[in-house]
């Protein structure tokens, strides 16, 4: 299957059209040059090597039409560009499709899989299906799912799709509710958490967040859907869309997600992989929107992996 096409490696000036307008730089650049780091990206651009109508800029600013953008080389070397995908990971994305029409796909994601490449990972998801699909010219995440987190990803097919869900996202549209098992319970049928997080980096090099009156804001819904001895399946809905948000808040509140290692309990933990546990219990069930062309609601859902499922049923005959 053909490679995508190796970056350029002399500077290039682009003019920015009316329909590129408004997205900011950094997921410009990562759009235009598929496959490079995004570490790299940022180096260019925090070291003026990425200029805008030949000033500096910050990674936030956003591109208006007319503007000239000088990008260096930013090419990595071919072996970092996975130009192949082996037949049971095809066959696995493309049986964990749920909706696909002309403007985008809604992929139900395992657990464990990255949606997309980073220092330690050659292919993630939207790297997989450009390989996949290579007849789309235009194929990009609309958000993002952390590695452990199974359930509904929506990739763009179109541009105007990307810009459309995008909005919907910023804009608060998205109805967004998760799965998650829950530590103890929860003594009132709905638990409101709204609790800013700050993100920083400990010594090993391992993103925390944590809550931070210095964060940002963040809102969680926890709704009671099924109590057990130890735990209780519950239904989250997220107002927004921090990094590690049901993770944090919940074990801030004393109910962490089982199977959490990182903001969790240990012993916990230990308890509920005797229940067959062997993930984090985290599931982005249903997504509300709007449909990008239509503009009529769609409701998507995807099913509780059959692993997480087991998990449940273990508790309700214990």
């Amino acid at each position: 299957m053909a490679a995508h096409k190796p970056q350029s490696q002399k500077v290039q000036f682009i003019e920015i059209s009316a329909s590129q307008a408004g997205q900011r730089i950094d997921n410009f650049l990562l759009t235009l040059e598929k496959g490079v780091p995004k570490s790299r990206i940022y180096r260019a651009i925090r070291k003026g090597e990425v200029r805008v109508n030949k000033g500096r800029i910050k990674q936030t600013y956003k591109i208006q039409a007319g503007d000239s953008i000088r990008v260096p080389p930013l090419q990595v070397s071919e072996k970092n560009q996975p130009t192949e995908i082996s037949d049971a990971l095809k066959q696995q994305l493309l049986a964990c499709i749920i909706f696909e029409d002309e403007s985008m796909l809604v992929l139900n994601k395992p657990s464990g899989l990255a949606v997309h490449a980073g220092t330690q990972i050659q292919m993630g998801v939207i790297e997989a299906f450009r390989l996949i699909k290579p007849e789309l010219e235009f194929i990009e995440l609309v958000h993002r799912l952390d590695r452990d987190t199974s359930g509904c990803l929506l990739i763009a097919k179109t541009r105007e799709c990307l810009l459309s869900l995008q909005q919907q996202m910023l804009s608060d549209e998205i109805d967004k509710r998760y799965l998650t098992l829950l530590k103890g319970e929860i003594r009132q049928d709905e638990l409101y958490v709204e609790q800013p997080l700050q993100k920083n980096t400990v010594s090993s090099g391992e993103r925390m967040v944590k809550v931070d009156s210095a964060g940002k804001k963040a809102k969680t819904l926890f709704i009671t859907k099924q109590a057990f001895s130890l735990a209780q399946l519950t239904e989250v809905k997220l107002f927004t869309g921090r990094t590690h948000q049901i993770r944090v808040h919940s074990a801030w509140s004393g109910h962490p997600v089982a199977g959490d290692d990182k903001y969790g309990d240990r012993e916990f933990n230990k308890t509920m992989k005797s229940y067959g546990l062997k993930r984090l219990f985290l599931h982005a069930w249903r997504l509300g929107i709007r449909h990008p062309i239509s503009n009529e609601p769609l409701l998507l859902e995807a099913p509780l992996p059959d692993n997480l499922v087991s998990v449940v049923s273990h508790m309700e005959h214990a």
